[in-house]
């Protein structure tokens, strides 16, 4: 077959979820089958690192598309024509976004629909877009996969998508996320906490990862146990922030929480290794890649009890209601006390992290992409 993929999230140095999920599925789906051409469209200059194969054929094609208008025409002129020029056999588009135009064959990735039910978390233009065309993706979509038993429930309610046209294709996580040494730790712990132990949040600061409540019960959660444990949060602002910077300001323990930036995979598989546990309570989520890493490095979690979180933590996690800061900030002090119930936790996480690789992932999504060329 001849196969194009939208790899226009694949950026050096600037990988976030969907760019991951792409670059692990298909360095292992192109290098499974070179039977296949595949033809990676780019918007922008691509790093040769992501040339997978000598079946890789990398596309630029213009204009870059940052930018809802630019999406549009970047999809339905530029993607399609080059569809039509090649004879494509199937195209498919990790990050859900298609071409309404072209006739070929799509497989389209909807990770979650989460601007459908919090549209005021993402800029209006933006959430314009998403809202007209994200639906219109789905049904136009000859097959669709998403990353949880959740997201599918959530996508066919919300658009009227038949079930039997999702695939889910669970998560992975990098290698590189392993249990530390106590020398990996006391080190890490010194140059990020000056030694103390730490809970730690992994994300964009989108409203709905919560970190406003996040914060605002680590204040609670201090201010009742006198605990050295201090708050680690990692990644970058985004829209709808600076509430969250005000809500940092006035904190009373606003001088224990570390604010580290956006973390490279190395570096940050060492952040969260070193972690006394993961804190994570979004209130809505179609997978929640973190929640893996911390599994993966025998770390404990608290999480929030809804969407796709209990569906991927499993009994790795103890669970809070995310819209109550004395359930999130009681989950904190049950973890930070109780060195017994963290042990149990990481027997636990042994056994549900098992579930989830990026092998199986890009074998799910091959398959399902075999199932649109057959069906």
């Amino acid at each position: 077959m001849r196969i194009a993929v939208n790899t226009r999230l694949l950026l050096k140095n600037r990988l976030e979820g969907i760019g991951w999920f792409t670059y692990e599925t298909m360095k292992r789906i192109t290098q499974g089958h070179p039977e296949h051409e595949f033809y990676f469209l780019f918007d922008r200059q691509y790093d040769p690192e992501f040339i997978f194969a000598n079946n890789v054929i990398p596309v630029v094609l213009k204009p870059q598309s940052r930018h809802p208008i630019l999406w549009y025409i970047w999809f339905e002129f530029s993607v399609k024509r080059f569809i039509q020029r090649n004879r494509i056999d199937l195209f498919i588009s990790p990050d859900g976004y298609l071409s309404l135009k072209s006739k070929v064959l799509q497989v389209g990735v909807i990770h979650d629909i989460n601007f459908f039910h919090f549209p005021k978390t993402i800029p209006p233009f933006v959430r314009l877009y998403y809202n007209f065309f994200v639906q219109k993706f789905a049904q136009r979509a000859n097959r669709l996969a998403t990353v949880s038993e959740y997201s599918k429930g959530d996508i066919c309610r919300s658009y009227g998508i038949d079930p039997k046209k999702i695939d889910v294709v669970y998560n992975g996580a990098n290698d590189l996320f392993t249990p530390l040494s106590i020398n990996e730790i006391d080190d890490t712990r010194l140059l990020i906490t000056n030694g103390s132990p730490y809970f730690v949040f992994v994300g964009a600061f989108n409203p709905r990862k919560n970190i406003i409540r996040l914060l605002l019960a680590f204040d609670l959660f201090k201010t009742k146990t006198h605990s050295q444990t201090k708050l680690v949060v990692v990644g970058e602002k985004m829209y709808g922030t600076s509430q969250m910077m005000k809500i940092l300001k006035g904190m009373k323990f606003k001088d224990e929480v570390i604010f580290t930036g956006r973390l490279q995979v190395d570096r940050l598989s060492k952040v969260i290794g070193s972690a006394l546990a993961m804190t994570y309570v979004s209130y809505y989520e179609g997978f929640g890649i973190p929640l893996l890493e911390a599994m993966k490095c025998d770390i404990p979690i608290v999480a929030s009890n809804c969407t796709s979180i209990p569906e991927v933590a499993g009994e790795a996690a103890i669970y809070v209601d995310p819209f109550n800061l004395d359930s999130i900030a009681e989950g904190m002090s049950r973890i930070d006390s109780d060195e017994d119930l963290r042990k149990q936790l990481i027997i636990n996480a042994r056994i549900q992290r098992e579930k989830f690789s990026w092998d199986r992932t890009a074998k799910s999504l091959y398959d399902c992409m075999l199932k649109t060329v057959t069906q």
